[in-house]
């Protein structure tokens, strides 16, 4: 027996386990295209097996090249950079269909974090799927999945990304929200994120609690829980909240109530042809309620319009 022969089979596998996650131990990858996440602040939460990845492919698709070169610099690799972002996309995928039919193995990343979740990548892997391609997650930072992991809401969630840029369409989109049981998880970006504080408080319970995070992982991370009708107010306290990319987490409806929501429905109604004061008249002599809370809400919802 030869002295190759006598080691045994556990420690074989821990001897190439080793060789695996060692720096200059680089896998042969299979053709196909790598989903991988990057961080989304700290550059320390790459995981091993993304650099493994992003350091053996030939082909990098990355939703902005300028971004990504000095990050991928600062991990070793040196694959070709394409520029996969939203108005290339259906080209990109054709190229990269290409490269997978001549069997070579191509990453796709975003700016930060997972890729197709809020960013580009959803129509290449769509098309590299639909072309009987092999695709492959390599998990990492989210920062949808970080928010929830540090904001104490429980069950399941909602992920709604974006709401719409225009107040009337992120209205729309939110008044649906509001009447969901699920933790709503929402992205904003800094020069919106004041105006969809004051949608939010309209939409929703102003005591409905929500958690709001900017900039995570990152030197000026911030993680605060509030109710809902007070986020404006903190926000322009201090104009520095304002800055950086945000994730709002939203506590589920616990009760529905089907009252306020009526109420609300009824008044936008009227107040497309009345007057604020006859609108609360008419609206508490249909629902029953209170005509001076419905005259301050229709204040609210006329303000707003």
């Amino acid at each position: 027996m030869s002295s190759h022969d006598s080691v045994p089979a556990s420690r074989k596998n821990n001897d190439a386990s080793n060789d695996a996650a060692s720096p200059d131990a680089q896998p042969e990858l299979a053709p196909g295209l790598y989903v991988v996440g990057t961080p989304i602040g700290n550059l320390r939460d790459i995981t091993l097996r993304a650099m493994d990845v992003l350091r053996a492919v030939d082909v990098i698709a990355a939703e902005d090249t300028r971004t990504s070169a000095p990050l991928l610099a600062s991990f070793g690799a040196r694959a070709q950079l394409i520029a996969a972002h939203d108005h290339n996309e259906d080209a990109v995928a054709r190229r990269i269909l290409d490269l997978l039919a001549a069997g070579r193995p191509v990453a796709l990343i975003s700016d930060a974090g997972t890729p197709a979740v809020s960013d580009p990548g959803a129509r290449i892997v769509r098309a590299v799927l639909a072309a009987g391609f092999t695709v492959s997650p390599v998990p990492g930072p989210s920062a949808a999945i970080s928010a929830l992991s540090v904001s104490g809401c429980e069950g399941p969630f909602l992920f709604a990304g974006f709401t719409p840029p225009r107040s009337a369409a992120r209205r729309a989109v939110l008044r649906e929200l509001a009447l969901l049981t699920h933790t709503v998880v929402l992205y904003e970006a800094p020069h919106r994120i004041v105006d969809l504080a004051c949608d939010l408080a309209l939409e929703f319970e102003p005591g409905r609690r929500i958690v709001v995070m900017r900039e995570l992982t990152k030197r000026f991370e911030t993680v605060h829980a509030l109710a809902i009708g007070e986020l404006r107010d903190w926000l322009v306290t201090d104009p520095n909240r304002q800055r950086g990319e945000f994730v709002l987490v939203i506590d589920g409806l616990r009760e529905r109530d089907d009252d306020r929501i009526e109420a609300d429905r009824i008044l936008r109604l009227l107040l497309e042809e009345l007057p604020v004061r006859s609108a609360a008249k008419i609206a508490a002599a249909i629902t029953g309620q209170a005509k001076n809370a419905l005259y301050r809400r229709a204040l609210e919802l006329k303000g707003a319009a």
